[in-house]
């Protein structure tokens, strides 16, 4: 028989405390690629932002100022904004004027 490596309860020293997990580092070359997207999304097309180096916090306050700008729904999937919508000119030129490096992605 195994035995389990997550010990939860010792009679000797009550609850074992669990190693948390750091939260991963922010990843990418800091290039926002905004692209134009509908692959499985049953033909309704999204626009995505990806590549931003922000901590999750900053990229959910991010997006809630896009989709306000834009006037659409959206959300954060996998540290990528979707925004629900052809939006792609709007969040370049808003992502421009709040100074991050931001182009065009996909064909």
């Amino acid at each position: 028989m195994a035995k389990s490596s997550r010990l939860v309860y010792s009679s000797d020293t009550g609850r074992v405390a669990q190693p948390r997990k750091q939260a991963a580092a922010p990843t990418g070359d800091g290039i926002a690629r905004v692209r134009r997207e509908k692959k499985g999304r049953r033909g309704k097309t999204a626009t995505t932002i990806s590549g931003l180096r922000l901590s999750t916090a900053e990229l959910k306050t991010l997006a809630s100022e896009l989709k306000r700008r834009c006037g659409s729904g959206g959300s954060v999937v996998d540290r990528v904004i979707e925004i629900q919508g052809d939006q792609v000119e709007v969040v370049l030129a808003e992502l421009a004027k709040r100074g991050y490096q931001a182009k065009r992605g996909g064909g």
